[in-house]
């Protein structure tokens, strides 16, 4: 992928208030970390946005030092989503795109809400995963 241009990340759930919200906090993250601020753009939003991030995942994300609990969930546009380089869905969407240059791949995760705590930090720690290997596959030679 060229350094020039930017690439465009969506994470995309229904309630937009547990997996696309540690996918989202994850890829902030990991960009971070990469120094890749001007390369990677993220969007994140729901189909049906819930009140506010389920109380289980701001648990969890704070055994990564992440805090969630600010965070309010928001409807994405379609136009927003074809935008995107990439979307990850979270296995509960019914997205469909007409744009061809947008790849559209269901991660097929568990919903973590109301979940007991161990459940929700496996469903994290694939995430997290899932979000490493994005950006290795868009930037394999950043640290």
């Amino acid at each position: 992928m060229s350094d020039d241009l930017p690439v465009t990340l969506g994470f995309v759930c229904v309630q937009n208030a547990g997996r696309s919200q540690m996918a989202t906090a994850f890829a902030e993250r990991e960009r971070d970390r990469r120094g890749l601020e001007d390369s990677v753009e993220i969007i994140t939003g729901g189909t049906h946005p819930a009140d506010s991030v389920h109380d289980e995942v701001v648990a969890v994300m704070q055994d990564h030092e992440i805090d969630l609990s600010d965070r309010v969930p928001r409807e994405v546009s379609t136009t927003e989503l074809e935008s995107c380089d990439v979307v990850a869905t979270m296995g509960c969407s019914t997205l469909e795109l007409d744009a061809e240059n947008v790849d559209v791949r269901d991660w097929a995760l568990d919903d973590p809400h109301g979940q007991d705590l161990g459940t929700v930090r496996e469903i994290r720690d694939d995430i997290e995963q899932r979000v490493k290997a994005l950006f290795d596959e868009f930037y394999p030679d950043e640290p």
